[in-house]
């Protein structure tokens, strides 16, 4: 226990504290009810090892891990990973005011410096270690960065690094566990001995330290001006006074932290602590010990063992798991309740009734109890009973809670449903002011309920209605516009609310015919109608729909809202296809939109069927596709300074390598196909979005928009500045980054690329002259060779006709010569033809003679004469000439037939010849000393040896040959 003197002083203080601490207005106390927003970072996204044992942050705000496979570095957009020279895992990291980042691992350790473009240089410390035998076998757990001093800690010693040289701190033969820095002190615990402070050069026991024997220190945070808040591994927290005093610190949230193991621990802000443990995920607690947030496996976390924990420039809380970085927003306005197991469903109202919070979901109406908004919730629905099916409104009357189904419409009586109308689908209620009476829209048309203080009880159904009524809306005391996503209709009652008439359709009207109705909202006292294209109102003096020009001019994108929720007098949430906007109406009826607010929640909802409900203190319960969210707001953004964009990389598109500019940043022609990424170390549940402006290439700023890069090809050379700018989606800006960079000339553009060229044109214009010159005396001599070869043609040509004309003559000659031979074959054969003709006569003649007595020649006379006849006829020197002739005339003709036709006997050539002389039978009969009809024979023999077809002439067949 703390002395009496001590536990005064520490009263007195933490009073003081928890009153005048100027940290505990800063930041926003972390919502109780639900979870923060939880980014998961999976290994298959880093691209590094399972286990992640500490992190760090650096003045950039860029995120470090001491992974299992090297050094993780994250930009916000992309990242990196930069291993150990003897690839051993990475235990620790730490980054020193001047920016080096130094980790520790097996046998290794030393700092690494930035490059650019999330290069980085490693620099080893491990040489300057003098131990070489057990140092190879040592790790390093943990690294603090002490003003110029860096402890590089191992568990059986710590090495200080210092003016560049290293010494080592032991425990006289203890082993140690961590160390603790909390402001200027620094803290060792050895194993046993317990906790040291560490203090010119030596390590100090601390006064208290026998109560925290073997209770295993992990964290030491600042607790207030006096006291240090020290959490053990599974014995709770204590409080360290100044001098040494240690006694616990008997919380609410002892219980769950001893159970969960601690594993270490980090201040956060407003008096707030984080708690990240070995069997239960983060904890966090306030200033009172009791916990406000518990994330774990089972709402966000990916598993539940914490190896390190650190927050970022926004205050969020980053934890390295066994198996992977998450991303806790503590700091954000909004807290989710995740239905991770699906067994709740899609929340479509929602309701706070007796101490618990009620859930009407697509399954059904589920309840946890509610320990109201300054408290911690750990909620835990369970279905209440009679209620499964689809629940589409909560409703408090009195004492009463009502539930639309759509089974009908149910209260809740004893913790179960109990049915109060058998008309289903009770999609809205809608009080009649200044009466009891309680209107209900339902599946099958609109129901009428009274209301006297204490029950609610079924009246009637309308029978005069028989379609949907979705929507209701008061006009004045006895007229309603109820309707559907078809239609909306004007409805009068009677005095009692017993009979409902229909005054006035939609369908009546052609403008608003083919328009589909969102809703029917009562806005500033006004009844406007949300349609697919933009509010409309109802004129009641002419009896027709217009639109509300002037309204949807002011609300730009959102006169498309399908949902109008009142906040406040002159305050709403318009609601379009789950994007929410806050709306605010001043005395002139100007407008001032807010859609940042609730951004994160987009397409997070079942549209056409957002619900927002009020909580109180400016909170908000929103209904989500699994589960719903908590929006606190503070009626201001909370000031946060948004780091300047960096350009986190340059990518050769061409090759898809990476481009390390050099000092001047210059590249090569060959990289004028640049993808430059952009990245901005703020971290957020919605992206940060980008616009960038390239001098020299662009006009004008380019859109906003998410993606971290932009191409830009066939890039000419020339000096080009890029300026990037980021915003929030709560519409911060941050300054302008600006990178200029060179894109060479091309080789065949430089200086003695142009020298060359200018001596290269000499050179061509020289050898243009000689060849020119050349070329002229090539020319004439042409010219001159053209001459004689045109006048040694024209004597060839001369020579040439008249040798043509000597031929011609020649011909001429030949062809008289021949005509002439023509002509005396012809006259031969015509002399033969005489010849055998006046043979023949005289043969005849012969045999009328007769002697002077008148008788006959007696036949030995006729024989001798006719002997004679025969010689003549049988001579073949007449043959022989026109044989000779016939040659002569006709090319060797008898020689080629006879080559050609082997068979052919003297006869047959006879025949041929006279033939080919295109002689009649009568001719060749005289000429063969033979009948016309031998002839014919002849010629029947001839074709056959020739092997004439019967369609082929045969004269002609031999004039062809």
């Amino acid at each position: 226990m703390i002395s009496k003197k001590y536990s005064l002083s520490y009263i007195f203080w933490l009073c003081a504290f928890i009153i005048f601490s100027p940290n505990a207005g800063r930041g926003q106390s972390i919502i109780p009810t639900g979870t923060p927003f939880v980014k998961q970072y999976k290994k298959s996204e880093y691209k590094a090892g399972n286990q992640n044992w500490a992190l760090a942050v650096d003045q950039e705000g860029r995120i470090y891990s001491a992974n299992t496979e090297g050094l993780l570095r994250f930009d916000g957009q992309y990242w990196r990973l930069h291993p150990l020279p003897n690839h051993s895992t990475v235990r620790s990291v730490a980054v020193g005011k001047e920016g080096n980042i130094y980790t520790g691992g097996r046998g290794e350790f030393g700092y690494w410096t930035t490059k650019g473009f999330g290069d980085m240089t490693y620099h080893s410390l491990s040489k300057l270690v003098k131990d070489k035998i057990y140092f190879p076998k040592e790790e390093i757990w943990k690294i603090i960065v002490d003003n110029k001093r860096v402890f590089f800690h191992t568990f059986s010693k710590c090495y200080i690094w210092e003016n560049n040289s290293i010494r080592s701190l032991t425990a006289e033969g203890e082993p140690f566990l961590f160390p603790h820095k909390v402001g200027k002190q620094l803290f060792f615990e050895q194993l046993p001995s317990g906790l040291h402070e560490f203090k010119e050069g030596k390590l100090i026991p601390v006064k208290g330290k026998g109560i925290l024997k073997d209770k295993n220190v992990l964290a030491i945070l600042p607790f207030d001006k006096t006291y240090s808040l020290v959490a053990t591994s599974l014995s709770g927290l204590y409080l360290m006074d100044m001098l040494g005093n240690i006694a616990p610190w008997s919380v609410p949230a002892n219980a769950l932290l001893s159970q969960s193991q601690i594993n270490n621990g980090i201040y956060l802000y407003d008096g707030q602590y984080a708690f990240g443990t070995i069997q239960n995920g983060v904890i966090i607690i306030n200033k009172k010990g009791e916990v406000v947030q518990h994330i774990n496996k089972n709402n966000g976390l990916q598993n539940n063992t914490v190896l390190s924990i650190t927050k970022d420039k926004q205050q969020n809380i980053w934890v390295g798991l066994d198996n992977g970085i998450d991303r806790i927003e503590v700091n954000s306005s909004l807290s989710f309740y995740t239905d991770f197991a699906g067994e709740i469903g899609t929340v479509y109202t929602s309701v706070i009734y007796r101490g618990s919070i009620y859930l009407g979901t697509n399954k059904g109406l589920f309840v946890s109890k509610w320990n109201g908004l300054n408290n911690y919730n750990s909620l835990n629905f369970t279905q209440v009973p009679n209620s499964k099916g689809q629940v589409w409104t909560l409703a408090i009357f009195g004492e009463e809670l009502i539930c639309g189904h759509n089974d009908g419409t149910f209260k809740l009586s004893n913790g179960r449903l109990e049915k109060i109308s058998q008309i289903t689908g009770g999609w809205v209620f809608k009080p009649i002011f200044g009466t009891k009476n309680i209107l209900q829209g339902n599946y099958t048309g609109l129901s009428k309920f009274t209301f006297d203080g204490i029950q609610l009880k079924f009246v009637k159904q309308f029978a005069s209605l028989k379609e949907p009524v979705r929507f209701l809306a008061q006009k004045d005391n006895y007229s309603f516009w109820i309707g559907d996503w078809g239609q909306v209709q004007l409805l009068n009652f009677d005095a009692g609310y017993e009979l409902a008439q229909i005054q006035f359709s939609s369908t009546q009207d052609s403008l608003t015919t083919r328009r589909q109705f969102m809703g029917i909202y009562t806005l500033e006292n006004n009844v406007v109608f949300a349609t697919d294209s933009g509010f409309m109102e109802f004129d009641n003096i002419v009896k027709r729909f217009k639109y509300a020009n002037e309204l949807n001019k002011a609300l730009g994108s959102y006169k498309n809202a399908n949902k109008i929720i009142p906040i406040s007098t002159n305050s709403y949430w318009f609601i379009q296809k789950t994007k929410i906007a806050k709306v605010d109406f001043d005395s002139k009826g100007k407008l001032k939109i807010d859609s940042n607010l609730l951004s994160p929640l987009q397409d997070r909802m079942m549209s056409n069927y957002e619900n927002i409900l009020p909580i109180e203190n400016q909170y908000y319960l929103i209904g989500l596709d699994d589960g719903f969210a908590i929006y606190r707001h503070t009626g201001q953004n909370a000031s946060r300074i948004l780091p300047a964009p960096q350009v986190a990389q340059l990518t050769n598109l061409a090759t898809g390598t990476l481009i390390i500019p050099n000092a001047e940043f210059k590249l090569s022609p060959s990289e004028n196909n640049l993808r430059i990424s952009f990245s901005s170390p703020y971290y957020s549940s919605t992206p940060v979005q980008y616009q960038y402006y390239l001098e020299g290439y662009s006009d004008k700023w380019s859109e906003w928009s998410e993606t971290a890069y932009q191409d830009f090809t066939n890039l000419p050379y020339g000096d080009f500045q890029i300026k990037i700018r980021a915003r929030t989606n709560s519409g911060l800006v941050s300054e302008t980054q600006m990178l200029s960079f060179t894109i060479e000339h091309p080789w065949y553009l430089s200086w003695w690329a142009k020298a060359i060229y200018t001596l290269s044109m000499i050179g061509i214009i020289y050898l243009i002259y000689q060849f020119n010159l050349q070329r002229e005396r090539k020319r004439q001599f042409q010219v001159r060779r053209k001459w004689l070869e045109e006048k040694k043609i024209a004597l060839e040509r001369e020579a040439e006709q008249k040798e043509k004309e000597w031929i011609k003559l020649k011909n001429q000659q030949l062809e008289d010569q021949l005509n002439l031979k023509s002509k005396e074959l012809a006259n031969a054969a015509l002399n033969i033809v005489y010849k055998n003709e006046m043979l023949n006569n005289l043969h005849n003649q012969l045999k009328q003679l007769k002697d002077a007595e008148g008788n006959k020649l007696s036949l030995d006379e006729l024989k001798k004469i006719n002997k004679l006849i025969e010689d003549a006829h049988n001579d073949d020197r007449d043959w022989h000439i026109f044989e000779k002739s016939f040659n002569e005339s006709h090319e060797n003709f008898f020689k080629k037939l006879k080559q050609e036709f082997p068979d052919l006997v003297p006869n047959d050539l006879k025949l041929c010849a006279y033939l080919r002389l295109n002689m009649s039978s009568k001719e060749i009969a005289s000429l063969l000393n033979i009948s016309t009809r031998g002839v014919e024979i002849r010629r029947y023999r001839l074709r056959k040896k020739l092997g004439l077809p019967t369609d082929k002439n045969l004269s002609e067949f031999l004039m062809e040959r």
